[in-house]
């Protein structure tokens, strides 16, 4: 045990020896203001390392919105609204079945999803009328595998009229 004590000693010894020098930013250093955006489905890139100023995207922790120099993270996206804010003060919606969002410590956001669209291709009526049905199917007498789809199209569907409220 007194082997223990002497080793953690000389650790403790040997770091307050290291000196570290006191690092200061000036205004070259400045952080970036924009991130570089991926946007990747399978069929098609809609953004491939584009500027942006901001992304909202809807994670199975939370809602998040990052900006530059977020801390990097790799986030699984649940379906819903993904709000991108572009560097010339527009924004442009997407919604976005599920997938992952990956933030790499350069201020670079990769979402990789199985589908999304622009929010303006769906119209309420038509999510509506597909409620419905998905619904019919998981009160019904179907098989499981039918009931387990149609519970999954129920919440993707939920998440879809949400955003166009």
């Amino acid at each position: 045990m007194s082997a223990l004590r002497i080793a953690r000693a000389a650790a403790r010894v040997r770091l307050m020896g290291i000196k570290v020098p006191l690092q200061r930013r000036s205004y070259a250093d400045a952080l970036p203001d924009k991130i570089k955006l991926t946007l990747a489905l399978p069929h098609q890139a809609i953004y491939k390392s584009t500027d942006v100023v901001q992304v909202n995207l809807p994670a199975e922790s939370g809602e998040m919105g990052i900006l530059a120099n977020h801390i990097p993270s790799i986030e699984q996206l649940k379906p819903g609204l993904v709000e991108i804010i572009e560097e010339a003060g527009g924004s442009k919606q997407f919604f976005l079945s599920g997938g992952f969002a990956i933030v790499q410590p350069n201020s670079s956001l990769s979402l990789n999803a199985v589908e999304g669209y622009p929010l303006e291709d769906f119209s309420a009526e038509a999510v509506r009328s597909q409620i419905t049905e998905a619904q019919k199917i998981t009160s019904g007498s179907g098989s499981q595998q039918d009931i387990e789809e149609a519970k999954i199209e129920l919440e993707v569907l939920e998440s879809l009229q949400a955003a166009l409220k």
